[in-house]
């Protein structure tokens, strides 16, 4: 008896995009692990105080733009060290997140990728090469670590809280100050690991309880934002109000710890734009 197969529907636009994302930031990864073992022998620039630059920066960027502009040249890009291109719908890419780390050695380093369109983060990703570790998630179905469901931490008390900040040149010292002793006192560990991206993705896998910092740019912050509200947890800050691509202040935690984090740094919850 002849058997008919039955057709597979196609993938829509976006769950498309998702599937290609998934397979090029992995191999945008292996470029990146690469250059981090050879890392030693090349250059370090800065682009300004604390703000590195390496070859492999450049060399993973280039890569991901190329390949999206073969086989979605109608997409836009917007890429932390080569810039943007316009379009309907926006490639946010920011190479290697944690380039301080990269270049000294520190194998805690990520690429994080965000699809914007209509003023949507409708998917992320970010993976970390050193640990193979992939997280993608897509607006309305959940978040996921190398195929794993994810959920924030049930964590509800600051003494048995971990929280990471971050903190940039563009806002005083003063006011991380600020944040951090309110913190302290409150009995919360506190850390920074010098990589947003990486953090954010921690506190949607329950392996931190929030994040917090008063600027980041949409590179570094947008994909786990995105992870972080479909693994269940709160998010807000200016990042996520208004243009997508001009960054802001960032906020991620376990709906538990929320009210505290809020309070110390002064960030709001917003709910992801869409």
């Amino acid at each position: 008896m002849n058997v008919t197969p039955v057709p597979q529907p196609e993938l829509d636009a976006v769950s498309a995009r998702m599937a290609f994302c998934a397979g090029l930031i992995r191999d945008a990864g292996e470029l990146a692990r690469q250059g981090f073992e050879k890392q030693a022998h090349s250059s370090v620039m800065t682009k300004g105080p604390q703000d590195f630059l390496t070859e492999t920066d450049l060399a993973v960027e280039k890569y991901i733009r190329a390949k999206l502009a073969e086989t979605y040249p109608e997409d836009g890009f917007f890429g932390e060290e080569t810039g943007q291109v316009e379009g309907e719908a926006l490639w946010i890419v920011d190479p290697i997140d944690g380039t301080a780390n990269f270049a000294r050695g520190v194998p805690h380093y990520c690429i994080a990728i965000a699809f914007v369109q209509a003023g949507r983060v409708l998917f992320g990703a970010i993976y970390a090469p050193s640990t193979d570790e992939l997280y993608l998630a897509k607006a309305g179905q959940g978040a996921t670590r190398n195929g794993q469901r994810l959920q924030v931490a049930p964590t509800d008390k600051a003494e048995h809280a971990t929280l990471e900040l971050g903190w940039s040149n563009r806002r005083g010292n003063a006011e991380y100050l600020q944040i951090l002793a309110v913190l302290l006192d409150a009995g919360v560990n506190v850390r920074r690991a010098s990589s947003g991206a990486l953090a954010l993705a921690y506190v949607a896998d329950g392996r931190s309880d929030g994040y917090a910092e008063m600027h980041m740019n949409p590179w570094d912050c947008l994909a786990g934002q995105l992870l972080v509200a479909e693994a269940g947890g709160v998010v807000g800050g200016t990042a996520l109000t208004g243009d997508l691509t001009e960054g802001g202040s960032v906020l991620a935690a376990a709906p538990g710890i929320a009210p505290l984090l809020t309070g110390a740094s002064g960030i709001k919850q917003e709910k992801m734009p869409g």
